[in-house]
């Protein structure tokens, strides 16, 4: 009774729980999780036949609904405008042609790629070439359009005391019927390490404050943001990102660890446009999971 009322009560109030050490932030990339504690309170209380604890484990169940569900509730679409597929592709990836024809399957009009050296530039442009003629690259992050790409300039994401050589961050003007302009921007924001004092999620944290500034500033009133953001959407650290651009619902698939995915860090948002679904793609030969988009062009 115990785990579970103190279960619910995580659940409802992480946005209040200390971030000390990164705590906070480990909280909400597994909150999901908690169903899985949940469901086995809730067979031992059937075991039992404890009551209270029965009662116990239904209050951190309608937590979990109340926090979890808009995560999981997918929308019914039907045919999509605009096909956005991200991917953090690996640095390492030995197999680019398997990993574009998981892409193309997905019949995408923009791919926004991430951990793209410059040797996987060369050969993502070879593969994805016949079908996303138009790109732009900007150091480890890239853009393959079906249409026109304009514009291409980097963004800065850097975070206190990182050197000029980390470039993760670019934005472009695609040209899309049926609007006049779709700014696009392909991110990888930095990962989370473990340190002594805990999580070290600073630098994470402050690049997500730094795009969530850009695209404060950016006057474009369409906006879609593929990336690597490192974290989940529900990780109080999003928010200045999210106060800028929307999340669709339905995004509960999880991307990392490819072999057996437990938390979704890889996104794809929007503003002016509506994102309508998300779903991850079969595996690659990278750790992460690709996610493809739909869009619906609202203006």
């Amino acid at each position: 009774m115990v785990l579970a009322a103190t279960t619910a009560v995580v659940v409802a109030l992480h946005r209040r729980l200390p971030d000390a050490g990164g705590a906070g932030s480990l909280v909400e990339t597994f909150l999901p999780w908690t169903a899985v504690v949940l469901l086995g309170l809730g067979v031992l209380a059937v075991v039992r036949r404890t009551v209270v604890g029965g009662m116990a484990v239904l209050f951190g169940a309608g937590a979990w609904l109340w926090v979890c569900w808009p995560f999981t509730a997918a929308t019914a679409t039907g045919v999509p405008d605009l096909v956005v597929v991200q991917h953090n592709v690996s640095d390492t990836n030995a197999d680019v042609r398997g990993t574009a024809e998981v892409l193309l399957d997905a019949d995408p009009d923009v791919v926004t790629l991430v951990e793209v050296t410059p040797r996987l530039a060369d050969a993502f442009t070879e593969a994805l070439g016949e079908s996303l003629p138009h790109h732009a690259v900007q150091g480890t992050v890239g853009v393959w359009s079906r249409t026109a790409v304009t514009d291409a300039e980097p963004v800065d994401l850097r975070p206190e005391g990182v050197d000029g050589s980390w470039d993760r961050g670019l934005r472009v003007r695609v040209r899309v019927a049926g609007l006049p302009e779709l700014r696009v921007y392909a991110v990888h924001l930095p990962s989370v390490r473990p340190g002594a004092g805990g999580l070290d999620v600073e630098a994470r944290d402050r690049s997500l404050r730094l795009l969530g500034d850009v695209l404060a500033a950016d006057d474009a009133e369409h906006v879609v943001v593929g990336g690597d953001f490192n974290t989940v959407l529900a990780d109080r650290a999003f928010a200045p990102v999210l106060d800028q651009v929307a999340a669709p619902a339905g995004s509960f698939d999880f991307t990392f660890p490819a072999v057996l995915p437990v938390v979704r860090i890889d996104h794809v948002l929007s503003r002016g446009v509506e994102t309508t679904r998300v779903a991850t793609l079969g595996r690659t030969s990278s750790d992460h999971r690709p996610v493809v988009a739909d869009v619906s062009l609202t203006d």
